[in-house]
């Protein structure tokens, strides 16, 4: 129970962070013999699928290198990434009771969410910034997060969730943190941009 309780947190957690390196690295170990994944799960051991989250993974991969593109594309993967970790949470726990595997889903959008809007409000920070070198290495602090996730979920399930639990204490006081900067930052930014002559339209108004 261990074993498939740290398999759904797991595979839902680390799939806010990347949903297709997720999969790609449980198919792989499946297919090397490395785990037995539920059958309901199996499927992530099939070529096609490893094949097609592997071109995924390296599209994501470059996208959050690109400040811009990495925003919108957490935007989009918001609808993406939170379902799949439910899908994959419930699938964890193979033929269960109906019921149960509803609470894992449940559970697992949760989780998939936590990560995702962590990751996503701590890159639009990030992105506010000028400079590249941030944002290229909080993207591979996510690549190697989310590896070592995975592998620590799959191999050391215990230590797995008592990081998880940290996570959770810490996403509970960042988030709140955090949509308060990305919105401070976008007002400021949003001000800046403004063209010259509405600042001086401004100026003219309170001169009169």
């Amino acid at each position: 129970m261990l074993e498939s309780l740290s398999l759904a947190a797991g595979l839902s957690w680390a799939s806010g962070l990347r949903l297709y390196l997720t999969v790609f690295i449980a198919g792989m170990f499946q297919r090397m013999g490395l785990v037995h994944l539920p059958d309901t799960l199996a499927v992530l051991g099939s070529p096609w699928v490893i094949g097609a989250a592997a071109v995924l993974a390296l599209v994501e991969f470059l996208a959050d290198k690109i400040p811009a593109v990495d925003s919108l594309w957490d935007a989009v993967h918001t609808f993406i990434r939170i379902p799949a970790g439910a899908v994959l949470a419930a699938g964890s726990l193979g033929h269960a009771d109906p019921a149960l595997l509803t609470v894992a889903a449940l559970a697992g959008g949760t989780l998939a969410g936590a990560s995702h809007f962590a990751k996503a409000g701590t890159r639009a920070l990030i992105n506010l910034s000028p400079e590249p070198v941030s944002n290229w290495a909080a993207s591979a602090t996510e690549d190697v997060g989310a590896l070592a996730g995975i592998t620590l979920a799959l191999f050391v399930p215990f230590l797995f969730l008592v990081l998880l639990l940290a996570f959770l204490v810490l996403a509970g006081w960042a988030l709140p943190r955090l949509a308060r900067g990305v919105h401070g930052g976008v007002s400021r930014m949003a001000k800046h941009m403004l063209p010259s002559s509405d600042r001086m339209n401004r100026l003219r108004s309170k001169h009169d």
